[in-house]
């Protein structure tokens, strides 16, 4: 090779490392918001578990509509879609369970997906796919929730979520208490 080809060789080099560190630090802050996301969902569906009265799991309201309990098993089974792009799940499928035992689930799966991202890059996705796609989901079957609650007669207290606790890794059953709750 001539003196000339090396140097473009190694600029080329050059030029690949710059845009691997550029791209992790992209896909760090994408993680950063994704785990923030997370610890979103896990704030709001908190406020519709925490609480709840008794026959809340399995409120029919007709129509076709999930029970409570059934749509924190398909909100779970949207998580775990979402992790088992970061790490082999046998199945994204798993036996309805008593409510106690979704809740456990569901916050275990929360817990698994914020480590995953954490830690590793999607495959076969971006992240920004994740969002769109089962994180969105998440939220959006977490709103069902939350207007559940207030179809069983016991809804949540509003609050301005602008200024709630919420922080990346917080994905547990212990959620901070409202710093603006709604006075109304």
């Amino acid at each position: 090779m001539r003196d000339k080809e090396i140097e473009q060789l190694k600029k080329n080099e050059r030029r690949k490392l710059k845009t691997d560190i550029v791209n992790k630090f992209i896909m760090s802050e994408n993680s950063k918001a994704l785990r923030h996301f997370l610890a979103s969902v896990a704030y709001h569906a908190t406020k519709a578990i925490k609480k709840a009265p008794e026959n809340f799991p399995e409120l029919d309201i007709g129509m076709g509509v999930r029970t409570p309990r059934k749509l924190l098993h398909h909100i779970t089974g949207v998580l775990c879609y979402a992790d088992s792009f970061y790490k082999p799940y046998e199945t994204t499928r798993f036996q309805l369970k008593q409510w106690s035992e979704e809740v456990v689930h569901f916050y275990k799966t929360l817990s698994s997906l914020d480590e995953s991202i954490m830690t590793t890059e999607p495959k076969e996705v971006t992240d920004l796919q994740i969002l769109q796609g089962p994180l969105s989901d998440a939220m959006a079957h977490t709103g069902q929730l939350l207007m559940l609650r207030r179809l069983s007669g016991s809804p949540v207290p509003s609050e301005n979520f602008i200024f709630a606790d919420i922080n990346a890794g917080q994905v547990g059953p212990d959620q901070p208490e409202p710093l603006a709750p709604d006075n109304e």
